[in-house]
């Protein structure tokens, strides 16, 4: 009888990774990060793949980013206007909603998530499954207004015995700052890591695993507006 409960809970919980593995394909939202100057104005399609109609709730936030690269959500911020065309609605098998949008700050440079949460319309006793998909929205001034050493460097070493890249950057502008890509190489290797934004007055603790035998001497960091180069010190450590 042991054998075969076990047998069945692990079918079930098979059953339910396979089933949260397609809902988390099924549903899109598109675009994911948009940017704007000034104000934002755009549109956010919603697309249900599953077999089955779905509930959706939009819900804007703001947000901050710990220097682990990891996403704070809050309310959104009083400073932050945003006036969407639908909030809530229901998507049928197949289709695609547009929601439309316009977004202002009181202060530029400005950021926000809107929220999109999918469920089911028709709830069961069983597993009720929320998705959430975010639309990330990033309002810049007009006109920038940090200087090319607005990202300041705080660390940038590669340690040997890890076999680690680690790097500490902080913006000290009042602008948000966009690191598009970031490049590490050495004599004759190199390697491309994704980049990520940095907040106004944010910090950025950064680590890459570094696998070649040769060690890395410079990392580059492409900006938006400007390539900031670096040559990495050694630690054996």
């Amino acid at each position: 009888m042991g054998r075969i409960t076990a047998l069945f809970l692990k079918r079930l919980l098979s059953g339910a990774l396979l089933f949260l593995s397609y809902c988390c394909y099924a549903q899109t939202v598109s675009p994911v990060i948009v940017e704007y100057k000034g104000k934002a104005e755009g549109k956010i399609a919603l697309t249900n793949n599953t077999l089955a109609p779905m509930a959706v709730v939009l819900e804007p936030r703001s947000f901050s980013v710990t220097p682990d690269g990891n996403g704070v959500y809050r309310q959104l911020d009083p400073g932050i206007h945003v006036d969407l065309s639908s909030m809530s609605f229901r998507i049928e098998p197949g289709q695609t909603y547009y929601v439309f949008y316009k977004a202002k700050a009181d202060k530029l440079p400005a950021w926000f998530t809107v929220y999109s949460t999918f469920s089911a319309v028709k709830h069961t006793s069983g597993l009720d499954v929320r998705i959430l998909l975010p639309h990330t929205v990033y309002i810049y001034p007009k006109k920038p207004q940090s200087k090319e050493d607005a990202v300041d460097v705080k660390q940038a070493a590669y340690f040997s015995k890890a076999g680690k890249i680690v790097c500490d950057f902080a913006n000290n502008s009042p602008d948000l700052e966009r690191v598009e890509e970031i490049h590490v190489s050495s004599n004759s290797k190199s390697m491309t890591a994704a980049g990520f934004p940095l907040l106004p007055g944010g910090a950025r603790h950064l680590e890459m695993d570094w696998k070649e035998t040769e060690p890395p001497d410079t990392v580059v960091l492409h900006m938006d507006r400007s390539t900031l180069k670096l040559p990495l010190s050694t630690s054996d450590q």
